[in-house]
Formats: structure tokens, sequence, C-alpha cells
């Protein structure tokens, strides 16, 4: 099994990296601010527009390490990628999938029935866990609307009708997403999905928690082989990582959302950590970036068992064993890819 390493944060706008024998320098006005083995990180997430150089993200590249920039603001811009890895008839087989209808309906279909199931246990965990706090009854109906759409999904003949019902699923759970914060109100209400801008905190912690996850999950399917570009259920489009989004969408509710509502009410990231933009933007701030990225260190590094290979791993790991097992389908050591189904 493939073991978590490090993840290095660099928050500060005007750090600037670059490489000193084996170790990533951290520079700001070109006095040294910390260093760090290149040996013992797994990837590099930068929110700086001083870049880095080229001798790292050669070194980056060649090691395998993931380098991410972002704007200040938590903008995705770009990765380093270097020489393609895996096997190429792998992704020869993935692109003659994706190219058959049918058989990107059958992949498709794992992604939204893993979304759904755990979308559906998000919600019948804050019934079990705090039964006093929360609408019992409207919760437990939306979970019988969403273990209903299951058997459905399993019977769909097309990605259409498939991306039917996923809308369908999200929209009933995002009904009743505001139940779930218990926390800080009403600074962290949810009055529905906003994105491209949030145009709140819970929504600005959501598009972030989503952009992490995403990076995750395309960095999960390189390492195995995998085109993170040419998906199933999100068709190819230029300059989108397609199979990234289909992957994350199993992982979206277990992963990002309740990871955001653990923030939320345990008071991990407060208010004082959004501010309100001139345009209506809600964004986190610097120290609410830190708090946030913090946070998500450690939820990575908790351990689970994983439920179909029955193995305890951190949580960091699950988008490399999905991103994994879903190369052992395609290569035909698996019938069917077998969703994340968290309980």
């Amino acid at each position: 099994m493939r073991k978590l390493l490090n993840t290095l944060f660099v928050l500060t706008p005007e750090s600037y990296l670059s490489l000193d024998g084996e170790n990533v320098v951290v520079s700001r006005e070109r006095e040294e601010q910390a260093r760090f083995p290149l040996h013992t990180l797994e990837g590099i997430l930068c929110f700086s527009y001083a870049g880095a150089s080229p001798a790292l993200m050669g070194e980056c590249a060649a090691h395998g390490v993931d380098l991410v920039f972002f704007t200040p603001r938590g903008k995705f811009l770009a990765r380093t990628m270097g020489e393609a890895r895996g096997n190429v008839l792998l992704r020869q087989q993935q692109y003659r999938a994706c190219d058959d209808p049918g058989v990107s309906c059958r992949y498709a279909q794992g992604f939204v029935l893993g979304k759904v199931y755990n979308a559906r246990w998000v919600l019948e965990r804050a019934t079990r866990d705090h039964p006093q706090r929360v609408p019992v009854e409207r919760l437990k109906a939306v979970s019988a609307q969403l273990a209903a759409a299951l058997p459905r999904i399993r019977d769909v003949m097309t990605l259409e009708e498939l991306r039917g019902l996923e809308g369908e699923s999200a929209q009933r759970y995002f009904e009743v997403f505001d139940s779930l914060i218990l926390q800080q109100r009403p600074a962290y209400a949810f009055n529905g999905r906003s994105r491209r801008p949030p145009l709140d905190a819970i929504n600005a912690l959501l598009s972030f928690a989503y952009t992490l996850l995403a990076r995750e999950c395309a960095c999960a399917l390189e390492g195995v082989g995998l085109d993170p570009y040419v998906g199933f259920l999100h068709r190819p489009r230029p300059g989108r990582s397609s199979l990234a989004l289909d992957l994350m969408e199993e992982l979206r509710a277990v992963y990002a959302d309740r990871f955001v509502l653990t923030c939320v009410n345990q008071k991990l990231v407060t208010d004082k950590h959004c501010q309100e933009q001139e345009s209506g933007a809600v964004l986190l701030t610097d120290e609410g970036r830190r708090a946030f990225l913090t946070a998500w260190q450690h939820r990575r590094q908790e351990i689970i068992t994983h439920p179909f290979l029955g193995e305890k791993i951190p949580w960091g790991l699950v988008p490399y064993v999905q991103a994994l097992l879903l190369a052992r389908t395609l290569r035909g050591d698996l019938e069917a890819y077998p969703p994340f189904f968290w309980k």
C-alpha cells in the first residue's frame, strides 16, 4: 500500500520556492524562511504569485511530487507535470471506454451510486449523533428519497438519464444541508449552493474543499497511470480534469462536506476567517485558509477502514485507492468498479 506523505502548503503571497540539494527552500524577499526535505513530500500547494524555480519544478516532476499553484485567494492556476506515468495500454483502454456511451454509463453509475449513497449516510449520521438538534423527520424523509433513487441509478441506460437522477438527488441533499450546521449561525447559514464566486461563508468553505479534493483525485489518477482529463460522467473538455471530477463525486459528501461541517460546528473556522468582497463574493482570509488547511491536513491523517478492501488506511489515501480500483477495473482485473460506500 502506498504511504501517505506530507503536503506542504505555502500561504505567504510573496514566498518563492527553490531547490537546494534535496531540500525545498521557501524564501521571502531573498531571505530563507524555511526548508523541507523533498523526499518527505507528496505535494506542494503554493498560494503565491512569486512562483518556483525551474530546478524545483523539474525535480518535483522527476520524483512525482505534485506541485500546484493557486492565487492567494485559492483559485487554481496550474500544476507542473513531468513525463506521463503508467502503462500506455491502460490509457488506451480508458480512451476506448470513454468513446463508448454504454461503457461510460456503467462507470459513471458507480460514481453516482457512491455519491448518493454517501450523501444519504451523512444525513443518517446526523440523525443518529444529534437527534435533539436536527429535524430528524425531515432528514429521514430525504434519506428515504435518496435510498429510493439508488435502484433507479443502477438501472439507467443513458448518461443523460443518469445525470438527471444525480442532479435531482443533489438538489434534495442540499435542501436540508443547512440543518446540519449546528454552530455559528447565522454567519454560516446555508441558503443554496453558489459558486464562481461563492456568495456566503459556507459556500466559500465548500468551494475551497472541492478544489483541494479535485487536486487530490487528479494526482491519484496520474499516480496509477490514468489520464485525469478523460472522464465518463463528465465528458472530456479542454482544460477540465473530467475523470478527477468523476472520482470526487462519490467523495464529496463524506470527504469534503463532512469536513466543512466539522470546521464550522467545532469552530475551527469562524466568521472572522471569511471576508465579503465588493463584488459580493465571500472568500477565506489568509488566516482562514491557514486554519482550514491545517485542519484538512489533520483530517487526511485520520485512519478509517476501507469498505471494499477491509484494510485500515488514512483518509488521505482514499482517492488513491479508488483510482487504483478504477485502473484495475479498466484492465479487467475486477468485473465492476467498486464505489466508496461509507457508513
